[in-house]
């Protein structure tokens, strides 16, 4: 029989928790029972995913213990990690080497860096993006990755800009790249959404615009910075991708100079990338350099992506490449992407690598 898994997720009524439980039963991922662990301040107030309503897929087990899962997604920051998981995370950190028999053997996989970047001796997950691996091995020379049972999938935006940039400069020396990113409100959760929302409804009749958590109106509006109880959140994103692609990319090429931008949209994130090659290069070279698993790169005769197409689309939609008119060796490279769904959807892939290396 096919080997099944008790799978626990923290923060399953979340907006990534909802989109990981489906991208689960899409993947037909052998799951036995479900676990959902709640963090203290989860915000649902949008419609949350009933794992009673897929009895084929998920059986909805509160009986389990923590210490009894196979794997854990950490799929929420809002407030603490449950006690009953504290066990557990330790001894993934701890890595593969041999303990006593009660010690948790739970896989943990980490979607929105939960644990906070390790400090003095404690073991960073080993980032991981599934379908860029092969690239990744052919770039710097060295083999598969080390076993473990920690793992971190990348902020969203880091994937796609490694994504863009390994691809390119597989057949493309790089000499620089600057990203500009326009973030959606679904990256702050359920409330900002609902902010969004009506701020959007409040501007058009004139009423007067909730800003509690972006702390200006967002409604029609680009803003480089946020006020309210995020006032922080761009900049502790932007040190958060900046960080994973230091440690993903590892100067296998030239690390891009990162900009973030909030955008008056509900879902996925779009980003405008100036990538310049060592020499210069035909634009349908580069665009088919980049087409590939996860990546679909527009023809000239189709419309550009938007984050409104990207919704609910696993690939990243990429616009024709459009040399620069001034730099002969400078492209630039329009893309847009479910920022939940991909999360969601390499959290998934990184499980099924770990189910995948132990059938072996």
């Amino acid at each position: 029989m096919k080997q099944a898994y008790r799978v626990g997720i923290v923060g399953a009524s979340s907006l990534l928790g909802q989109e990981l439980v489906r991208v689960l039963e899409e993947h037909k991922f052998p799951v036995s029972s479900l676990v959902r662990f709640e963090a203290d301040e989860e915000e649902p107030d949008l419609p949350v995913v009933d794992l009673s309503q897929h009895p084929e897929t998920f059986a909805a087990e509160e009986g389990t213990a923590a210490t009894e899962l196979d794997l854990v997604f950490l799929a929420s920051r809002r407030g603490e990690l449950p006690a009953s998981l504290r066990p557990v995370l330790e001894a993934a950190r701890q890595g593969v080497a041999p303990a006593p028999a009660k010690t948790p053997r739970s896989v943990v996989i980490d979607l929105v860096e939960a644990l906070g970047q390790p400090s003095g001796e404690e073991r960073r997950g080993i980032l991981r993006v599934p379908f860029l691996e092969r690239i990744r091995q052919l770039t710097d020379g060295t083999g598969p990755l080390p076993d473990s049972r920690l793992f971190a999938s990348p902020h969203p935006a880091a994937i796609v800009l490694s994504a863009l940039l390994l691809r390119l400069a597989a057949r493309f020396p790089l000499q620089s790249a600057v990203a500009l990113i326009f973030f959606p409100a679904s990256e702050m959760g359920s409330g900002a959404i609902e902010e969004l929302q009506k701020q959007t409804v409040n501007s058009l009749s004139f009423q007067k615009i909730p800003r509690s958590i972006f702390g200006a109106q967002l409604a029609f509006n680009l803003l480089a910075q946020l006020g309210g109880k995020h006032a922080t959140a761009l900049t502790e994103i932007g040190s958060r991708i900046r960080s994973q692609l230091r440690q993903y990319l590892g100067g296998r090429v030239p690390l891009p100079a990162v900009r973030l931008c909030q955008a008056p949209v509900f879902y996925s994130l779009a980003l405008s990338l100036y990538v310049e090659t060592t020499q210069p290069a035909a634009p349908e070279a580069l665009g088919a350099a980049l087409a590939g698993k996860h990546i679909h790169v527009r023809r000239r005769t189709e419309p550009a992506p938007s984050q409104v197409e990207a919704a609910g689309v696993s690939n990243i939609l990429v616009d024709t490449i459009a040399p620069d008119p001034d730099r002969t060796a400078g492209v630039w490279i329009w893309a847009a992407v479910d920022n939940l769904r991909l999360a969601a959807v390499n959290a998934v892939e990184i499980a099924e690598s770990v189910r995948d290396r132990r059938r072996r």
